[in-house]
C-alpha cells in the first residue's frame, strides 16, 4: 500500500538544485527541486552504501561516434560524493550503466506542502 508522507514546504526549496533529506520508514530519502520540479531518490549509492544525494548536482556531458561532445546545463545528475558514480535524479538511472537505477518516488505538491508516496 502506497503511503503519502509529508516531507518539506515548498518555502524550504529557494534554488534550483535545492534539496532535503527525510527518513521514511527507516529509508533515507532526499527530495531534490530541479526545472521547478520535485523529484525523490533513495540517498544511497549502490556502489558501496555513499549517502549518493549529499554529492554535487551537475550537468551531464554526451558524445557521439565522431567525437563530438555536447554538455547539457540542466543540473539534474548527482555524483556520488565517494566515488563519482552518477545518477539522474528525474529517473534514478545512472548515466554511467544501465545496468543501475536507484528507486525514485513520485511526489505531490499539495498547499505548498512536499509529499513523497511510498
Amino acid at each position: 500500500m502506497v503511503e503519502r508522507h509529508a516531507v518539506a514546504k515548498t518555502t524550504d526549496f529557494e534554488d534550483e538544485g535545492d534539496r532535503v533529506f527525510v527518513e521514511i520508514d527507516e529509508l533515507e530519502v532526499a527530495v531534490f527541486r530541479v526545472d521547478g520540479e520535485y523529484h525523490a531518490l533513495v540517498n544511497y549509492c549502490p556502489h558501496q552504501g555513499a549517502p549518493l544525494c549529499e554529492g554535487e548536482l551537475t550537468g551531464r556531458s554526451t558524445g557521439d561516434d565522431d567525437w563530438n561532445w555536447t554538455y547539457e546545463e540542466t543540473e539534474r545528475n548527482v555524483r556520488c560524493p565517494w566515488h563519482g558514480w552518477v545518477f539522474d535524479v528525474t529517473t534514478g538511472q545512472s548515466t554511467d550503466s544501465e545496468q543501475y537505477r536507484m528507486p525514485t518516488y513520485e511526489v505531490e505538491i499539495e498547499d505548498e506542502t512536499v509529499y513523497v508516496l511510498r
